[in-house]
């Protein structure tokens, strides 16, 4: 029980009804509905309490109205954070082209038009129009990914991590799967392909050592209880010095003779040769199928630069064995992601992917193309910024694919370096991340740097407005 002064004190603390009729708890109701609002109003009047109960007992009662008033300004302050606290669209101003935290590839205009326009109603999910049977989920985007990567047959699954579950569960379960050391990864998200083998039933065989793998390491580990070859790219984790893998189609040729399957989980999964771009290192799946794998799994929202999905292509008769798998059904994509991969994959048919997906158009934009936007919008900044609050200056720099792919490529671009004459460079990138639409940028040598590699065109003007919003804030 609280003593006499604390009672005393408690008795200034408004109650949730009259803090729901505040003129700042009205327009609320709306936008949160009324139970939450109140849950909202009890967590402010408790909070409240809860100070209240610790003040020193001789100090002076606050004052009712002074109580009322703090609590409103809370309760406003907690709608807003629930406000933010769900998916909200971002301007990626980091130059991490492939961002994870970001949600990876940001869709093409024909691929958002897919979802709005075909997919976000009634669709022809699992319809065929022409005879007005049952059809297949996905058929269209697997005819797609046939033509792109000359496989058999191809499967879309929920992710990539699903696809490898998938692919070695239905081919090695209480079977062996040889795979080299030294791609015994652990890529983002905690996915390690150990966990993912022992989940799936298979039983891991370890051959060559971290940085060297024999083709005879793998011979000599073939066995009567082996079910499939693995071949793992390492995604965002590269050795290099005094290393060696045999070629994919030798693997292949020795699996083969042995009665097996020869199974590539190539990650980012390019559909283009990206070398002219600067991304080497990187598997084009075309190139994996015609070295013989029997099947290939990759990414959706990376490289591919769709939705997030789990990409399965390869010979008829093993991508079936998937498709009759029960694990097939929990893991199969949704209409949503099925859309905006089709859109995105008939670019790539259409010859057209380099200039309309855009996460493959910022990894190709040169220098000297980043640099040409950023003075030009350094020029915009200065004429908006008429006090000189913003200090702006063009710097090179690096960008970043992303997502786990090509780590050691760092495409050289210029910077936006920003300051301000009373905010740190931390209050600042806070006060960009906290507008409408966040901006989120990075902080280099006590500035806040702007890469507009990964900024769309369209968004330049809402950029403009969050700078010259924060410009004459001290």
């Amino acid at each position: 029980m609280p003593d006499e002064a604390t009672a005393h004190h408690l008795r200034a603390l408004p109650s949730v009804d009259a803090l729901l009729r505040t003129p700042e708890a009205q327009p609320l109701r709306d936008a949160l509905g009324a139970a939450r609002l109140t849950t909202l109003a009890r967590r402010v009047t408790d909070e409240l309490r809860g100070e209240l109960m610790a003040r020193d007992g001789g100090a002076s009662e606050p004052a009712r109205e002074t109580l009322l008033a703090e609590a409103a300004r809370r309760l406003a302050r907690a709608a807003e954070a629930e406000r933010g606290r769900g998916l909200r669209r971002v301007i990626n101003a980091t130059g991490v082209v492939l961002h994870t935290n970001l949600g990876r590839a940001p869709l093409s205009e024909a691929a958002r038009e897919a979802l709005a326009r075909e997919a976000a109603g009634y669709c022809t999910l699992e319809y065929d129009l022409a005879t007005g049977a049952r059809g297949r989920r996905g058929a269209r985007a697997e005819e797609l990914l046939c033509e792109l990567t000359g496989a058999e047959a191809a499967l879309v699954v929920n992710n990539c991590a699903a696809a490898a579950l998938l692919v070695l569960s239905a081919l090695a379960r209480d079977g062996e799967t040889v795979v080299s050391r030294g791609e015994l990864v652990e890529i983002g998200g905690d996915f390690r392909v150990p966990d993912v083998m022992a989940q799936s039933g298979t039983r891991m065989v370890e051959v060559g050592t971290t940085n060297r793998t024999r083709l005879s390491d793998y011979d000599q580990a073939l066995g009567d209880q082996t079910r499939l070859v693995l071949r793992v790219h390492p995604s965002n984790y590269r050795i290099v010095g005094f290393t060696h893998a045999p070629p994919l189609a030798e693997l292949a040729e020795l699996a083969h003779r042995r009665g097996l399957l020869l199974y590539e989980d190539a990650g980012s999964g390019a559909l283009l040769d990206l070398t002219p771009h600067g991304l080497r290192g990187e598997p084009v799946v075309r190139e994996s199928v015609a070295a013989g794998a029997d099947v290939v799994t990759f990414s959706g929202d990376k490289l591919l630069g769709a939705a997030q999905a789990g990409l399965v292509v390869g010979r008829r008769e093993t991508v079936e064995r998937l498709r009759r798998h029960p694990l097939y059904r929990a893991l199969r994509a949704d209409k949503l992601s099925l859309a905006a991969l089709e859109a995105t994959l008939d670019a790539y048919a259409r010859g057209a992917a380099l200039a309309e997906v855009p996460a493959l158009r910022a990894l190709a934009a040169t220098r000297e193309e980043v640099e040409a936007r950023a003075r030009a919008f350094a020029a915009r900044l200065r004429e908006r910024d008429a006090p000189g609050a913003l200090a702006v200056e063009i710097v090179h720099g690096h960008s970043a694919v992303g997502g786990g792919s090509a780590p050691t490529i760092h495409p050289p671009t210029a910077l936006l370096a920003l300051t301000h004459d009373t905010l740190s460079a931390a209050a600042l990138e806070a006060k960009l991340r906290g507008g409408a639409p966040p901006v989120v940028a990075r902080i280099l040598d006590d500035r806040v740097v702007l890469d507009l590699r990964t900024v769309h065109e369209g968004e330049e003007d809402e950029l403009l407005g969050a700078l010259t919003a924060v410009a004459n804030i001290g």
